[in-house]
């Protein structure tokens, strides 16, 4: 008797949904042009059709048109105006290779609408395979066909594809409010963000995954399972094929190496180091795992930790903590990425790992760094040898200049300001400043030798730099005819030049930038450093 219970449960939710779907309420609507707009929507009374007024028009969508319904703000629509804010209150219905993008005034009432017009897709859906098997079987025995045309109808149809909910319920019993279960099926489906249905699947076994199917159906399989698996990069498409899913492609991470197995950059609570265990170490690529969605567009890698920015500007950090180098204020590890309070809203643009210090770019131009101060070379650019555990603004020479690019080594910083002005700050062992000394500086200076020249890139290795100088024509105008995407230059070296790493043909340390001949006619557009070798 509790097994065949346990639906009407469910059938119950889902007609509550439905019936607030039908009284309607006020949602805010992306739109393609124009800003946001707040517009009444509700349902129709024979519930196959969404209606809202946009000013005086009456504007439909029949949910048979509908591919899926994705939670979050994932479309492009949604990033023309992003709210990371209200990423649990904001949902899209995909239709026709378009989207229709809604923010809900709140959670609960993000919830309602999620979980009905779920159900109506899914049910839709189901109709249109029912249908299409019928129409098979007149001519065809298959096992395929005989499975559909033997399924139940309407609204048990649509409770199957509300198996997760159902799972959730061997954990939470019978008796918890309808609204708790509904809650907590959409906060499970924003949290992971699951591969987008796999067209391969649905052509070799149809039997697994209905076409038109809502996205996220079934994609829990445990329950004690909170974290999105970063996969949804995979390439997607309905199984109807009316619908450009380019939108649905998350910038997604994969990490691999030291600690990213079961140690702490990898989820798990070992510190590398502390165990012989190889299991510490990932020696494939693999999925990272967030407690949140994660559209990345910037990534930068530490000693044992990292960072990265999202495409809505947020900055997140994880790993091993260590003299404050995650930014939280907190001396704890972190074991997935997390939210890096202090700089939330600030839009984020780029970001730089040293081995116990990091750097951040706004938007606006501000530079940031946070970490271990304590190491007597000024990483932290901000004139002392104070660690700060969250991150600050770097002023002094920065102060109305308007920071573009940043690079960190293990112990120095260097970054480009207005007009490609190079500074540089912290250790300054070898000469890897390129102020002509080996002195430390603890706050940004600008190196004199490229003054007045316009850098367009610079990299820090551990203890020497690489900068692309842009090149001045016969004409007297740099890079004429150039657009500034394809701006080029010489490459500069200094620092230590152990084992020829500088690229000058000899092993000798250079105090200020020196240009490498052999290569003076070759035009550089980026570099990069390792530890002890280059790449252009």
């Amino acid at each position: 008797m509790a097994d065949l219970h346990r639906p009407s449960l469910v059938d119950r939710d889902i007609d509550q949904a439905i019936t607030a779907l039908k009284k309607g309420a006020h949602l805010l609507k992306y739109g393609r042009r124009g800003k946001p707009k707040f517009c009444p929507f509700r349902l129709s009374s024979d519930e196959s059709t969404l209606i809202w007024y946009y000013g005086r028009d009456e504007k439909q969508l029949e949910l048979r048109q509908v591919s899926k319904i994705i939670p979050g703000q994932r479309t492009p629509i949604f990033q023309r105006y992003p709210r990371p804010e209200k990423e649990y209150q904001s949902f899209s219905l995909i239709y026709s290779d378009r989207s229709l993008d809604l923010i809900c005034k709140d959670k609960d009432e993000a919830e309602v609408w999620f979980a009905g017009l779920k159900a109506l897709i899914a049910r839709t859906s189901s109709k249109k395979v029912r249908n299409e098997a019928r129409n098979e079987s007149a001519t065809s025995d298959g096992p395929f066909g005989r499975r559909l045309s033997s399924s139940s109808s309407g609204r048990r149809a649509t409770t199957s594809s509300f198996s997760f909910i159902q799972d959730q319920g061997d954990n939470q019993r019978s008796d918890d409010a309808s609204q708790s279960r509904l809650g907590k099926a959409f906060a499970d489906v924003v949290s992971i963000t699951a591969t987008p249905k796999y067209p391969q699947l649905t052509e070799s076994f149809p039997a697994l995954q209905p076409a038109g199917a809502v996205e996220y159906s079934n994609s829990r399989t445990s329950g004690a399972d909170t974290f999105r698996m970063s996969l949804s990069s995979a390439v997607s498409s309905s199984s109807q094929g009316s619908c450009n899913e380019d939108f649905d492609n998350l910038g997604d991470v994969f990490i691999w190496g030291e600690g990213t197995g079961h140690g702490v950059m990898g989820g798990g609570l070992i510190r590398v180091g502390r165990s012989s265990n190889m299991k510490v170490d990932a020696v494939l690529p693999k999925a990272l795992e967030s407690t949140v969605v994660l559209d990345v567009q910037n990534i930068a890698c530490g000693k044992k930790h990292a960072v990265l920015v999202t495409k809505q500007g947020e900055i997140f950090s994880w790993g091993e903590e260590a003299g404050g180098r995650l930014g939280h204020g907190v001396e704890a590890d972190i074991s997935h990425p997390k939210l890096i309070e202090t700089l939330s809203g600030k839009n984020i643009d780029m970001v730089a790992c040293g081995e116990y210090h990091t750097c951040a770019v706004t938007l606006s131009g501000d530079l940031y760094t946070w970490g271990d101060g304590s190491l007597n070379c000024g990483v932290l650019g901000h004139g002392s040898e104070a660690s700060h555990w969250i991150p600050k603004r770097v002023g002094g020479p920065l102060d109305g200049l308007q920071v573009s690019f940043v690079s960190c080594g293990p112990w120095h910083t260097a970054l480009l300001a207005s007009a490609g002005r190079l500074f540089t700050f912290g250790d300054g062992t070898f000469g890897a400043l390129g102020h002509g000394s080996r002195s430390n500086t603890s706050i940004p200076r600008e190196v004199e030798a490229l003054k007045g020249v316009q850098t367009l890139r610079v990299a820090c290795g551990a203890w020497h730099t690489a900068a692309v100088v842009e090149v001045t024509s016969s004409s007297g105008s740099p890079n004429s005819g150039r657009s500034p995407q394809t701006l080029a230059g010489n490459l500069y070296t200094w620092g230590d030049g152990e084992k020829g790493r500088l690229g000058h043909g000899d092993n000798k340390s250079r105090l200020v930038p020196e240009c490498i001949f052999s290569w003076l006619n070759t035009s550089f557009t980026r570099v990069a450093w390792g530890m002890t070798s280059q790449l252009l």
